[in-house]
């Protein structure tokens, strides 16, 4: 069995932390609130009323509860969609820098 057969939640090589916080998605020059389910040093994944596409780069902003630390700022692209509670959606997002 090669990587591409096995399950995607089974492909993670980084351990992911579950954070349930408040985050902002930009994309195509807007702005939306999202929640940030759980975050990786790869990827993170996210819950969002916008509905995006596959391959749609984005940019997510965690701001910091604490004024000494920095914020997170990275940019994204959407690998995965799913859907979350409420008729929501979950956006599975590869980090491809951070700011």
């Amino acid at each position: 069995m090669n990587l591409d057969d096995r399950h995607y939640s089974e492909k993670r090589d980084f351990i992911r932390m579950q954070v349930q916080t408040k985050a902002i998605l930009e994309h195509a020059g807007q702005q939306y609130p999202v929640l940030c389910l759980d975050l990786s040093s790869s990827g993170m994944q996210l819950e969002a009323d916008v509905a995006l596409a596959v391959g749609d780069r984005v940019r997510v902003l965690i701001p910091s509860g604490h004024s000494a630390l920095k914020g997170l700022e990275a940019d994204a692209e959407v690998v995965r969609i799913g859907e979350g509670s409420n008729g929501r959606h979950t956006l599975g997002l590869a980090i491809l820098g951070m700011r």
